[in-house]
C-alpha cells in the first residue's frame, strides 16, 4: 500500500477508504493502484511513500550483547 499525507484545511470523509474520516496533516494508506489519483490532487494530498516502496517505518533495535 502506498502512503499520502493530507493536506486540506478541514477533516474529510473519504468513501474509496470506507468513508474514513481523514483530519489536515494525517497520513493514510492507499491502494497502490488509486496512489496517482490521489497526489494528482497536489492541493489536497502529498505523497509520503510510493507504491511498491520499501516501508520507511522503523522497528526497535535488539539489545546487544554485552561483551565479555
Amino acid at each position: 500500500m502506498a502512503r499520502v499525507r493530507f493536506l486540506g484545511p478541514e477533516p474529510v470523509t473519504v468513501p474509496e477508504l470506507g468513508n474514513r474520516e481523514v483530519h489536515p496533516d494525517e497520513v493514510v494508506e492507499v491502494p497502490d493502484d488509486r496512489f496517482d489519483a490521489y497526489v494528482m490532487q497536489a492541493t489536497n494530498w502529498e505523497s509520503i511513500e510510493e507504491p511498491g516502496a520499501k516501508s520507511t517505518r522503523k522497528t526497535a533495535a535488539k539489545p546487544q550483547k554485552e561483551e565479555g
